[in-house]
This record gives C-alpha cells, sequence and structure tokens, in this order.
C-alpha cells in the first residue's frame, strides 16, 4: 500500500505500530525510506514518537561474501527464536539495481520460513547507492521495528565494501560469517572485518564439509591471537554452524546472549549505543550538507566545472575546497 494511503494522524499511526500492525509498520518503513521532503519530514516526525518505545531489541549484524550462507543461516537462527516465542525482524540490506535504484535480491523467497512466519518481520532495503551498500534509513528502519515490539533485529549486509563497518556501527553484536577451511581464505580476509567481529561462525559445517569447518575454526582462533579485541570486556568466539541442517545453532543463539548479558552487566553496552548514536548524528549531519552545498545558489553552477576540473587534473583538490568555502563563506 503506498504511503499516501496510510493514516496522516500520527498518533494513530503510532499506537498502530505499537500494537504491532504489520501493514502500518510496513508503511512506516516506506515512508522512511522514501526520497520525497513531504515524507521525510513526516518519517522524522513519527520515528521520534515512537523513540520512548525503542532500545531494548538485541541488534544484532551478521555480514560474510556473497554465497556464504547468510539467508540460510538467518532463516535457521530466526526460526530457533520465534519458535522460543520471540519476535524476530530482519533488514536485509540489498544492492540496488543502478538503473532503478530498487532491490535486485529476493530476501522473503531466500528466507521462506520467515517470511511465512507471523512472528517475523523480513524486509528487503534497497541500498539506494549509499556507502557499503547499507541502506540509507537502516537506522530508522531498525527502530521502527522495535517500536513494533520486535525484540531480536537481525540487519544482514551483502558483505561488500564498507558495509561491515557500518552494520557494526549500528548493532549490539557483529557476526562475521566465513566459509569452512582457512589456508588461501584465511590469507584474504579482510583484517578490519575481523577486528569488527564479535563472533566468527564458520557456516556450512556439514556432510564432508564438517571436518574443513573444524579446522577452519581452529585456524581462524588462532589469527585473532594476533588481533586486538573490539572491547575489552569480550574475546571474540569462533563456532562451527549449519545454517541448512540447523547444527551449531542453539550454541549460537547462546553464546549471542552470553555477549548481550556480559556487555550489559559492564555498562559496555549502553557506551556502546551512546557513541553509536553520536555517530548516526554526524552521518546524517554529513549527508545533509553535502545535499546541501550540491544545491546551493552559490555552487550550482560552478560545482560541475569545479567537479570537471579535479577530474582532468587542472585543479588539485585542496584549492576546490578553498574555494568551495570562500563561495560558501566558511
Amino acid at each position: 500500500m503506498p504511503v499516501t494511503s496510510a493514516p496522516l494522524d500520527l498518533d494513530t499511526w503510532a499506537a498502530a505500530i505499537r500494537a504491532g500492525n504489520r501493514g502500518a509498520l510496513a508503511r512506516a518503513i516506506t515512508l522512511v525510506e522514501s526520497a520525497r521532503e513531504d515524507h521525510a519530514a513526516l518519517a522524522h516526525r513519527l520515528v521520534q514518537a515512537l523513540l520512548p518505545d525503542t532500545g531494548r531489541a538485541h541488534r544484532i549484524g551478521i555480514t560474510g561474501a556473497p554465497g556464504v550462507g547468510k539467508s540460510t543461516l538467518i532463516d535457521t537462527l530466526g526460526t530457533h527464536l520465534t519458535q522460543q516465542g520471540r519476535k524476530v525482524a530482519v533488514l536485509a540490506v540489498d544492492p540496488s539495481s543502478t538503473l532503478t535504484g530498487g532491490s535486485i535480491l529476493g530476501d522473503k523467497t531466500r528466507m521462506t520460513r520467515l517470511a511465512n512466519d507471523p512472528n517475523a518481520f523480513v524486509r528487503p532495503s534497497p541500498s539506494a547507492g549509499t556507502l557499503g551498500g547499507v541502506a540509507a534509513r537502516s537506522r530508522e528502519t531498525m527502530l521502527l521495528c522495535e517500536a513494533a515490539g520486535y525484540d531480536v533485529v537481525i540487519v544482514e549486509t551483502v558483505g561488500i565494501g564498507q558495509s561491515e563497518t557500518a552494520v557494526a556501527g549500528m548493532t549490539d553484536v557483529f557476526l562475521v560469517l566465513l566459509m569452512p577451511g582457512a589456508g588461501d581464505e584465511l590469507q584474504g580476509l579482510k583484517k578490519g572485518v575481523i577486528e569488527l567481529s564479535d563472533l566468527i561462525a564458520v557456516n556450512k559445517a556439514d556432510g564432508d564439509n564438517v571436518k574443513r569447518a573444524d579446522a577452519g575454526a581452529a585456524d581462524y582462533r588462532a589469527a585473532l591471537h594476533i588481533l586486538a579485541p573490539r572491547s575489552a570486556q569480550w574475546t571474540p568466539q569462533v563456532l562451527t554452524v549449519s545454517g541448512l541442517t540447523g547444527v551449531g545453532i542453539p550454541k549460537l543463539w547462546t553464546a549471542l546472549e552470553r555477549h548481550r548479558d556480559i556487555m550489559a552487566a559492564s555498562g559496555a553496552d549502553a557506551e556502546r549505543r551512546r557513541g553509536q548514536q553520536v555517530q548516526w548524528l554526524w552521518d546524517l549531519l554529513e549527508a545533509r550538507l553535502r545535499a546541501t552545498m550540491r544545491t546551493h545558489p552559490a555552487l550550482k553552477q560552478r560545482l560541475p566545472e569545479i567537479e570537471a576540473d579535479v577530474a582532468a587534473g587542472r585543479l588539485s583538490p585542496m584549492l576546490a575546497i578553498e574555494e568551495i568555502s570562500k563561495r560558501l563563506d566558511l
């Protein structure tokens, strides 16, 4: 249903979301993702109204290279949680079509059990060209899901570019999913991603892959010893799992809960979230300033010429910034 058909009474709309109305939640997310200025203003008011109802969910970020089995694992983990009576929201951040800006992956077809589970909500979000493929409004969407009563929110990243950093910066715990076997895979692993991880899970530990998964997990544990942990309160763990068969999924959830308990007891989780809120502020401010500069009357005509001169090597970026600053009277 289009955004315009949603009730404009914010109190009624917010109440419907708090009551767990899936239609109201879906329309609110569409509103948040809209590029229209009037929609953005309404979305900001709606999120503000729901802010007191947020912050209680377990926010889990999951990344991994394409083909590692993220969607299968999330489908199995999410089903395990809903069977325990939990409500699970999955925000699957898709790469966007360069022509249409829409999602090109069908997450609801890749997470068939969760898509049909009344206690789960799966939402594919187009990245809309944002850094690393992270949806422009993932944080707001996460808050809406929390307000709707989802006590576990999983944010899946496509595992490319800087998306891992962005997702780690908006969740409580960051899980890196890896393939069985180490060797060349271990050597090619991005050090930055491992440094961000709170947990590493070697997926597809089933059938003939079990021995390779165990060997890979041992190598990853050894590699972690030479890296500084993300938090002083928690030493990253390495587990083997199978999203296909469900082997290791209960143990994975136990580790995720233990991480949350330890971080909560030390106060590190609250500190992490406060830092994330401030980072969110700066991210939004920088995005707003970029948009403002591109449409500013003092720059609108000249900016394409400055960009062309920089691209051609006729103007250094430093002098370009000086000119831009002078035109904006900064």
